[in-house]
């Protein structure tokens, strides 16, 4: 309730201060805009951060012609919720109104960006890029015009909602309205946005999947289903439907880049470099384009051509993190201090991903400078960032952790000896990110009868399956779901793993799987697979830990992005690990970095012993191997064994004291 000195009681302070921004809402709707005012600065005394209310009185203003305060209120509004679309919206409808067409595009391009579903900037870009001549961004607000247009009004407040966090109620919203039309294709591209987000990857996929069988003609659902394929790293499959595709737009520059992407994954960098080329050809101010480009030259072992794209996008585009963070991400790239003067003042000015990439940027070129204290700050705030962006919650691993135990007993195991398939072709590579397994992976596919492929996504796409959810919030069923699988069931996903692998072999008889994360599926890997093998990469745990520290991921992993959490998996990993080696003896054999590093020919003959492989000398030169590598270590493992890697968190140790206590160590 509202108090007598205009204060909102505490007691009852969710509920009044909605009430409060209703009543705001359509006081500004019939043109009461001082009163409107009035409600919104009651509810900034009791939230002042509140979203909603911050964007009303900058709208507020701009409707009175106070565009000055306008302007005030809207700044203060995107300094607190960087990523709010509507922010952005309303920041150009300002700057279209003052006549600053460049800012107000730029804006307007921003909030569509990061909401799709805002109608009113598609109308007022297309309007702005039609008095410029840009033909080009006028087709594509009218695509997308059409389309939102299209939609049921409760869809396209669904939309809105999603891209704007309110998850849940777009997801009830979708599925109400699935459940009176069980074939709109707008909805399931929807609710399979909505899966997308929150990793429920296979039902997004299923959706997809669905609304092109409903609708085959439907363009916009068969790209999002190739984007979701690729996601997926279902590589063929994605180019399969680009192809399908460019049959019927063959000039369509978005069709032609999930073309490009599927090719690079696929090893066939020839194709994609064209591909890439033609397109950088026809759009040469395109930052994005030179990154990917640089992505698939690196994979190639191309360093200098891919410091050179990357240069390229970052001279496009200052502000682009991910150019800057590419070329730190190569490793053995230095910067000048030209590049870090540049870098620093970017950080500053930008939000969201350009900024963490910024960070994890800055702390790799100060390290690299001997600034360790510098370099800690820009990774610690770039880790901040993105800590506080995927919300990662230690409890929920550890719940996943315990009841892997609790199912994948030594027990449950010998009543299910007869199990999966009998072939023993894949060698599973597991461990923690940063723990060496590219290494070990780089120096199994030195060997003739051992094909290296990518980390394949097959078993992580299994347990997907596995723990699909009749809701999208539910408890998901894996992994007590093992318990029913039958024989013919496990044998044929194990049928499945194989052939979904076979688009990445060159016909060895053996090849690697080099997933890290698959160590926390070891139980299911068993089930479908009771004859292959698995090498547990470890590395000493400061090593490990602040290593993954300092690693910006592209997905996932997102234990990392803390020292205390990170410090957490790994003594979890290292649990899950000791339950495996006692529930499945002599299944795993534990390779330790540092041992690598300090003998390696001791060690090689040691895993090719475990893995009954004949000695092969290759193995030792594996810095030879030029096969592509797509993982971070990639310019690292085309050089020599090299000692210094072993005691780089050294540097750090003054400000490791929270991961020491975390570990268990002494500080």
């Amino acid at each position: 309730m509202q108090q007598s000195d205009g204060q909102i009681d505490a007691s009852h302070g969710a509920g009044v201060v909605e009430s409060c921004v209703i009543a705001a809402k359509r006081l500004l709707n019939s043109g009461r805009l001082a009163e409107a005012l009035k409600q919104l600065e009651l509810v900034l005394r009791h939230d002042h951060e509140h979203r909603e209310a911050l964007y009303l009185i900058a709208v507020c203003f701009r409707y009175l012609g106070d565009l000055r305060r306008a302007f005030d209120a809207q700044d203060d509004l995107l300094k607190r919720h960087p990523r709010y679309a509507r922010g952005f919206q309303e920041r150009g409808h300002l700057c279209k109104t003052l006549g600053r067409t460049t800012e107000a595009v730029t804006a307007y391009e921003r909030a569509v960006t990061l909401n799709p579903g805002l109608l009113s900037s598609w109308i007022a870009l297309a309007a702005l890029y039609r008095a410029s001549g840009k033909l080009d961004g006028v087709s594509l607000c009218e695509e997308q015009i059409k389309e939102l247009r299209e939609l049921p009004s409760e869809l396209l407040a669904a939309k809105s909602m999603l891209h704007e966090g309110d998850v849940l109620t777009a997801e009830k919203i979708c599925r109400a309205h699935l459940q009176q039309h069980p074939k709109h294709i707008g909805a399931m591209r929807l609710l399979a946005k909505i899966a997308a987000d929150l990793g429920i990857l296979d039902q997004a996929l299923f959706l997809l999947q669905s609304a092109i069988e409903f609708d085959p003609a439907c363009r916009a659902a068969r790209f999002e289903y190739a984007q979701m394929l690729h996601r997926r790293q279902q590589f063929a499959l994605a180019l399969e439907h680009a192809e399908i595709l460019l049959a019927h737009s063959p000039d369509n520059p978005a069709y032609q880049l999930v073309q490009a992407n599927a090719a690079a994954a696929l090893g066939r960098f020839a194709n994609a470099l064209e591909c890439y080329d033609r397109l950088l050809a026809a759009h040469p101010d395109s930052a994005p384009l030179q990154v990917l480009k640089g992505h698939a030259l690196k994979s190639l072992g191309d360093a200098d051509a891919a410091v050179a794209a990357y240069r390229a996008a970052a001279g496009l585009k200052p502000d682009f993190g991910d150019a800057w963070w590419s070329l730190a991400n190569l490793k053995t790239y230095r910067f000048d201090p030209a590049e870090v003067a540049i870098m620093e003042n970017a950080e500053t000015e930008c939000v969201g991903i350009d900024r963490q990439q910024l960070c994890f940027a800055l702390g790799k070129s100060y390290e690299d400078r001997g600034d360790y204290h510098r370099s800690f700050e820009y990774y610690s705030r770039g880790n901040a960032l993105k800590l506080a962006e995927c919300g990662y919650r230690a409890a929920t691993t550890e719940q996943e952790f315990a009841e892997q135990r609790a199912v994948c007993t030594r027990d449950f195991f010998a009543k299910r000896s007869d199990f999966g398939v009998s072939s023993n072709e894949p060698i599973f590579i597991v461990g923690l990110p940063r723990s060496g397994s590219t290494l070990l992976e780089q120096i199994l596919a030195s060997h003739p009868q051992v094909d290296g492929t990518i980390e394949l996504p097959n078993i992580i796409a299994l347990v997907q399956r596995f723990a699909a959810r009749h809701r999208l919030m539910a408890a998901p069923r894996y992994p007590r779901v093992l318990e029913s699988l039958s024989t013919a069931q496990l044998a044929r996903f194990g049928q499945e793993y194989l052939l979904a692998a076979s688009p990445f072999r060159h016909g060895a008889a053996f090849f690697t799987d080099k997933t890290p994360n698959n160590f926390r599926h070891i139980g299911l890997i068993h089930l479908l697979f009771p004859n292959a093998r698995i090498i547990d990469a470890r590395r000493e745990p400061l090593a490990c830990c602040f290593s993954n520290f300092k690693q910006l991921f592209g997905e996932g992993q997102y234990f990392s992005y803390g020292l205390a959490e990170v410090a957490h998996y790994y003594r979890s990993y290292e649990a899950l690990m000791q339950h495996w080696d006692a529930v499945l003896p002599n299944k795993i054999l534990r390779v330790q970095y540092e041992d690598v590093i300090a003998d390696l020919s001791t060690q090689v003959r040691r895993i090719l012993d475990f893995l009954e492989l004949p000695f092969d000398a290759r193995c030792l030169d594996f810095h030879r191997n030029r096969r592509a590598v797509h993982t971070p270590s990639a310019e690292q493992v085309r050089q020599r064994i090299y000692l210094d890697g072993l005691t780089q968190w050294r540097h750090f140790e003054p400000f490791l004291g929270p991961l020491k206590t975390a570990l268990g160590l002494p500080t």
